[in-house]
């Protein structure tokens, strides 16, 4: 069996930062699927679920009302490994593409006041487990210690 291409990524030197995963093309139509890396695997402690699922919410809610990314936008959603999100948006894009689109999606999450979107009982399986507070935190780090400063370094993989 072939290993998944996100399964190839030495996550021993992985680092914050914007990723292309890889790029699948159906016909006339590319999907770039982007890693959005929070935190440095294996060595950092993992996103607790509350606030993983506010991201997610505020996260997909913010991309499909972007005046310019909506109809793009395929998926926005957590890593398994709780340690940050794909993104996954039509075009051949690089990561330095969309540097400004995450940037600005991270400041709606830090700024974000008011009720989280889709997180009542009708709208969501498990609409008890958000933490918007820990959203916040994680998305100014992620935007401070990251997006703020960004190099090549943190948006392209290392071997």
């Amino acid at each position: 069996m072939e290993k998944i291409a996100s399964f190839t990524v030495n996550h021993l030197v992985l680092e914050p930062g914007i990723y292309v995963s890889r790029k699948d093309r159906f016909k006339d139509t590319v999907i770039t699927t982007f890693d959005l890396r929070l935190t440095t695997p294996n060595k950092e402690p993992v996103l607790n679920t509350a606030e993983t699922h506010t991201i997610e919410h505020l996260g997909a809610t913010f991309m499909r009302n972007h005046s310019l990314w909506k109809d793009r936008t395929v998926y926005f959603g957590p890593m398994g490994c709780r340690t940050g999100f794909y993104l996954l948006l039509e075009g051949d894009l690089s990561s330095r593409d969309i540097v400004d689109l995450v940037t600005e999606m991270f400041s709606f999450i830090r700024d974000f006041e008011g009720e989280i979107p889709g997180a009542k009982a009708d709208e969501c399986g498990n609409y008890l487990d958000q933490n918007l507070p820990m959203a916040k935190w994680v998305a100014k780090r992620y935007l401070d210690n990251t997006l703020k400063k960004i190099d090549e370094k943190h948006l392209q993989y290392r071997e």
